[in-house]
């Protein structure tokens, strides 16, 4: 019997001896969107064509410098939309 415990003393013994083996420490790349501050140039406002208008000039004077001022805006509203297009 007591040949018995001595082996399973053993027995116990061996197992907690046992070297304890430490996960080998590895490098894990996680990519992870960041936000980053947009930085584009200001877009100018033009000098509008039809800022100069008076009220004494002619009808054709008038239409002439909305229709101008019409193409500005496009123009400009363009290099806006491309500005922020550049910050997406």
């Amino acid at each position: 019997m007591r040949w018995l415990i001595a082996a399973f003393a053993v027995a116990l013994v061996g197992c907690v001896a046992e070297p304890v083996t430490q996960p080998e420490p590895r490098t894990v790349r996680v990519e992870v969107p960041v936000q980053v501050p947009c930085r584009t140039q200001a877009v100018a406002v033009p000098p509008w064509a039809a800022a100069g208008l008076k009220k004494s000039d002619s009808l054709e004077v008038k239409v002439r410098a909305l229709l101008a001022e019409r193409r500005q805006r496009i123009g400009y509203e363009k290099e806006l939309k491309a500005s922020v297009y550049t910050c997406q």
